[in-house]
């Protein structure tokens, strides 16, 4: 390969060349044919294993090309396209990455304590869609208390809007929000404010449409595995070697080129690989070394909830850093709305099922799953908290709902308050889906603007997933539902900018909780696992933060009635021995729409009023919940 930085790909040279390398094992003969100009098509060399290569002068940036393969009559994008400029059908683009001036020399990555991440879908976060609004609401988000962005996928894919999980063009970030630079552009503006950002990559399957990899090579899938969205790729079977290189380069081109600060790993447990070393620990281990140095996070979704992907290489993990817990989130969903149909069937929402996250993370860690009828999870006992990404929204659980409705709307606004606090508060590291921050009403739906044949596919598989849901089949919500090709699917998903100004309650309430876990050392100690719980009352439960000096805090969560206890049989509750408990912070303050808060004990005992969350520290504890680091 000579001087290339990756194995594939059109790559800008210093003298103006183009270098382009191409794994077509099915061709004899493969040429180049560029769409500027009158050049006739350019043969490149054939090498071993099926690759074939050449060095062509005078090409620059922006030239249109694709690959006619074996002379066929219609030439083929580039599986590897750094920019499709026309979408995936059309024709790829050579980019210059190096035309772009970094300005984060200084940037060493976003510290395991100080992840609070925010998932964002760039084309609904703004009215324009773009990464350049985006980047203008970043300082916004850092002031909130905001520290990684997480980006749902952009690998290209075809139609004007969609969620991006059926991307076909992994290199190429969608055309739709803007150039590659104006990506680089986020980035770098997001370090500037000391912010990662972190990409969600779909390494199970490739969408359906635009996929032209099988005329390449039919050897890109294989039909040994079962996958939920197509043919598994091959990552493990015959002449799989350039699959996983052609994955394994997308990854740190992520890291290397867009100085990525990680990656969201997108259902894993569909990523099939029986070799040694697993795709997954190569992954980890090239993603580390592209990032020369800087921190970087790397978190999967894994429906099995495997804990083994966040162990070390060398005790036999895959090397990753934390894993999402849909347990945590189903919990609350049970404890905030009262449903648990579904796949929320196992979880009930009672207090030592959160206790028990805060401690564990996952619940279910090899336990039987009746809603699946089989075991879920394997033993996690091991892990610690910063191994766990808690959330209380995403954009599945959103769009899983019965109208697409904010989960904030689906219950009280104390009890709200009260789990947001569990949330940010708890040791697991916090997610935030886009416009969470500012109590946003905007729903979010499931949109994929595919041709009208596939719409209609993916439509009837949307409304069989709802139906899942006895209270969605029974009251025929999800015939309501916009279709996920149409418009307004997209449009209504939108953040409205006026509700970023006009509810300043929630805003105060996300950004206060966020400095107490980021300025308070107590909560930042906890981890590392220091935190133990108490069972109150139905609803009613506490969090106790040890430290070795006796500087506990204490956060109450009650998401029932007014508890009374007159008796506290519960050594969780004694004051330390550095002084009596004092309130440091509570969800009924005024400033986030709530009523006040009395003090919660008395010589009568405790009184814990419903629907609220409150932190207790000692006396001699007056941390500044708003001074910087």
């Amino acid at each position: 390969m000579g001087s290339r930085r990756y194995a594939i790909g059109a790559e800008r040279n210093k003298d103006g060349s183009t270098h382009f390398r191409l794994w077509a094992p099915q061709s004899k003969r493969v040429e180049v044919v560029l769409e500027s100009g009158k050049r006739d098509p350019i043969p490149l060399t054939a090498e071993a294993g099926g690759y074939f290569s050449g060095r062509i002068a005078d090409v620059p940036a922006g030239t249109l090309y694709r690959y006619r393969l074996d002379g066929a009559a219609k030439p083929l994008p580039d599986p590897a396209s750094r920019f499709q400029p026309e979408g995936p059908h059309g024709p790829s683009q050579v980019v210059d990455p190096f035309a772009f001036r970094w300005s984060d020399a200084s940037w060493t990555g976003v510290p395991a304590d100080r992840r609070v991440v925010y998932e964002m879908h760039v084309g609904t976060f703004t009215t324009e869609g773009t990464w350049t609004a985006a980047e203008r609401e970043l300082r916004t988000l850092a002031d909130v208390g905001i520290t990684m962005i997480e980006v749902m996928p952009v690998a290209d894919f075809p139609g004007r809007f969609g969620w991006g999980y059926d991307g076909v063009n992994f290199f190429a970030p969608t055309r739709l929000y803007g150039s590659p630079d104006d990506f680089r552009h986020f980035v770098d503006t997001a370090h500037a404010l000391q912010v990662g950002v972190i990409l969600d990559v779909v390494y199970n399957h490739f969408g359906p449409d635009g996929n032209y990899l099988t005329q390449f090579s039919k050897d890109y899938f294989t039909d040994r595995y079962q996958n939920e969205w197509g043919m598994a790729i091959n990552f493990d079977g015959p002449n799989s070697a350039p699959v996983r290189e052609f994955i394994l380069t997308n990854a740190d081109y992520w890291i290397e080129e867009f100085h990525l600060d990680g990656l969201r790993l997108d259902a894993t447990q569909q990523i099939f690989d029986q070799s040694t070393p697993h795709l997954l620990t190569e992954l980890s281990q090239r993603t580390r070394a592209a990032a020369k140095g800087r921190t970087i996070f790397l978190v999967a979704e894994n429906e099995t909830q495997h804990a083994d992907l966040v162990r070390p290489v060398e005790t036999g993990g895959k090397g990753l850093d934390a894993l999402w817990n849909d347990d945590f989130h189903h919990s609350a969903v049970v404890a905030l709305t009262g449903h648990n149909e579904a796949y929320y069937s196992d979880h009930l929402g009672k207090p030592q099922e959160f206790i028990s996250a805060a401690k564990w993370g996952y619940l279910f860690q090899g336990q039987r799953y009746s809603w699946q009828k089989q075991r879920r999870g394997r033993p996690a006992l091991d892990l610690g908290p910063t191994n766990f990404v808690a959330y209380l929204e995403n954009h599945d659980q959103v769009a899983n709902s019965a109208s697409g409705q904010r989960l904030r709307l689906q219950t009280s606004p104390g009890r709200w308050r009260a789990m947001t606090a569990l949330l940010l508060l708890g040791p697991a590291t916090p997610m935030l889906f886009q416009g969470q921050e500012f109590g946003s009403t905007r729903p979010f739906f499931f949109f994929a603007n595919h041709h009208p044949e596939l719409a209609e596919l993916v439509g009837k598989g949307r409304r069989e997933f709802l139906s899942q849901f006895a209270s969605i089949k029974e009251f025929r919500l999800a015939e309501k539902l916009p279709s996920p090709h149409e418009m307004e699917a997209f449009q209504r998903c939108k953040l409205d900018p006026a509700e970023r100004c006009n509810h300043t309650e929630q805003l105060a309430l996300h950004r206060d909780l966020l400095a107490l876990r980021r300025n308070d050392l107590v909560f930042r100690a906890s981890l590392q696992r220091g935190v133990d719980g108490a069972v109150l009352g139905p609803a009613a439960f506490l969090l106790r933060y040890l430290t070795a000096n006796g500087d506990d805090r204490l956060l109450i969560v009650n998401l029932g009635r007014t508890l009374k206890l007159r008796e506290a049989p519960e050594p969780l509750l004694a004051p330390p021995a550095i002084g009596l408990w004092q309130m440091l912070w509570s969800s009924e303050a005024p400033e986030y729409g709530g009523t006040g808060h009395a003090p919660l004990e008395s010589d009568d005992g405790w009184l814990i009023p419903g629907e609220s969350a409150v932190v207790l520290a000692p006396e001699t504890a007056k941390p500044d919940l708003r001074s910087a680091d």
